[in-house]
């Protein structure tokens, strides 16, 4: 028994963390994180005195795993026949998932539970239950969400990559005395955004809405280095609220001897008065880094304002614009005081 040596790959190892994270069941998870820990060389001891367990624990679960594989751990069954939900099924079962029900003749363009049943007992030949299939799909870190809508970017991939790794070397490379930001600007509805919530059984919560829907914009600025927000307000989305951030970046780096902005190729970053403005003394010292189009993820700035909806207009309840844009004030100004803690915490 000690002889056996515990050889995942990185792909299940990951996968391991983090079923023992979501699991509800804390003696699942102690088994799972037991052969986390065996595989990244930790020895029999220290994996005891890490988890809080025998020796004797330990080296029972490592054996039922070197027998039993992933079963072993999920139910402790050493006698019921050959197991289903074993490393195969769960690799055709995370491919399908991952794919369309369309991939496999069906004109649904979502999955079910039952649907999946079918699909992976003509891949592998087993057949199992709905509720097993539950399991499964707890065990692949599947989860039910919202697709995110996207548009292909029109470059070739060879253009993409090449714009990609030119701002990956500004960065990587970047003077400290230059500084780079990533600019977008951002919608505030007074309509709040409906969003995911936690209800009790029986309860559907409602959102009261005003009616009549009224907006601002905010265009920002996240440092690349500090990750601090610089941002502004206007009343419509054009070319001088853009303006009107550039001139805030130059008053909030005025040592700086030139500040890159990285930002999408939306009409107002290429008017004729943003190009004006980038020509007069202050301006020039602005230089402005175009991602390649439909690249919104590698635009860093979109998870804070991913961040502002969660935590202020997302099923907001504000009456008036006005309070809305207090409360998205604030938590701006929140965001930035624990950046700026964080920042002089690791310098």
């Amino acid at each position: 028994m000690d002889g056996i040596v515990i050889c995942l790959g990185r792909y299940r190892n990951a996968r391991f963390k983090r079923f023992a994270r979501s699991t509800d069941d804390p003696g699942l998870a102690r088994r799972y994180m037991v052969i986390v820990n065996l595989n990244e060389g930790r020895s029999v001891p220290d994996t005891a005195k890490a988890l809080g367990i025998a020796e004797s624990t330990v080296r029972r679960i490592r054996g039922r795993f070197h027998k039993y594989d992933e079963a072993g751990l999920i139910d402790r069954r050493e006698e019921n026949g050959q197991r289903k939900l074993d490393e195969e099924y769960l690799s055709s079962l995370y491919a399908s998932v991952a794919g369309s029900p369309q991939d496999y003749g069906y004109l649904r363009p979502t999955w079910t539970r039952e649907m999946l049943v079918l699909v992976l007992k003509k891949k592998t030949q087993i057949k199992i239950h709905v509720s097993t299939m539950s399991r499964a799909l707890r065990l692949i870190g599947a989860r039910r969400g919202r697709p995110k809508p996207t548009v292909k970017c029109p470059w070739s991939d060879a253009a993409k990559r090449r714009r990609l790794r030119q701002i990956e070397r500004l960065l990587n490379n970047l003077p400290r005395d230059e500084v780079a930001v990533y600019e977008d600007e951002v919608d505030i509805h007074l309509n709040p955004k409906i969003g995911l919530d936690w209800m009790v059984r029986g309860q559907q919560k409602e959102v009261l809405t005003p009616g009549q829907n009224k907006k601002r914009y905010l265009a920002g600025a996240l440092d690349y280095r500090t990750r601090e927000l610089t941002w502004v307000e206007g009343e419509r989305k054009n070319g001088p609220l853009f303006i009107q951030l550039l001139w805030q970046l130059t008053q909030r780096y005025p040592k700086a001897r030139t500040i890159h902005v990285i930002l999408d190729n939306f009409s107002i970053h290429s008017t004729e008065q943003v190009r004006t403005s980038l020509k007069t003394p202050e301006g020039q010292r602005i230089k402005l880094h175009f991602l390649p189009p439909y690249c919104p993820d590698h635009n860093k700035i979109e998870r804070t304002w991913q961040d502002l909806h969660a935590n202020v207009t997302r099923n907001h309840t504000c009456p008036t614009l006005s309070k809305l844009m207090r409360n998205a004030r604030r938590y701006l100004r929140s965001r930035n005081d624990r950046t700026r803690i964080d920042y002089c915490k690791a310098a």
